[in-house]
């Protein structure tokens, strides 16, 4: 019996490293809460530490995925900004990355990727009050081991691609 656990959980996972699962709030409607965008700003969170020391032997930090999405967008022709220049444009749109990861065997990881748009909204029952929300979002999920973590790398890179795709499906490229 125990064999057969082993063997239907290495089945398992080995499909989960082939074929991640990708879902997300990726619809017409909210594809056009993109339209009329002026650029956004990329925010990608840290890392976790139980996975942090493997991923730099694969330049999966922080500051490295930060710099390849931010040459994504701007080689696609999203504008990117930041400081002063990103305070000024309306709804000041951000682009946040979130790579969340769990250690469930040693060597093993469990990941989530998300990435999702955030904007400054009013609201209708009180147009008044603004806040930040959540205007489109797509996540994948996957294992990786410590020997195949620049899998994170690549989901986070065909993330990034579906973002391009649907802010170009409501926008006129110039």
């Amino acid at each position: 019996m125990r064999v057969r656990i082993l063997l239907f959980s290495a089945i398992l996972c080995s499909m989960m490293i082939v074929v991640p699962s990708a879902y997300g709030v990726d619809t017409e409607l909210t594809r056009r809460t993109m339209a009329g965008l002026q650029g956004i700003t990329v925010m990608v969170e840290e890392l976790q530490p139980n996975i942090l020391r493997y991923a730099q032997r694969f330049n999966l930090t922080k500051e490295q995925m930060q710099k390849n999405i931010e040459q994504r967008l701007v080689k696609q022709g999203i504008q990117v900004m930041s400081g002063d220049t990103w305070l000024k444009i309306p709804g000041k749109p951000v682009l946040y990355v979130n790579i969340n990861t769990h250690e469930y065997e040693k060597y093993w990881y469990a990941f989530n990727i998300t990435v999702n748009l955030q904007q400054i909204v009013a609201l209708e029952a009180n147009p008044k009050l603004k806040t930040l929300a959540c205007t489109w979002d797509i996540s994948i999920t996957g294992v990786a081991n410590i020997g195949t973590l620049n899998v994170i790398s690549s989901n986070v890179e065909i993330l990034i691609d579906r973002f391009i795709k649907a802010y170009w499906s409501v926008n006129t490229k110039k």
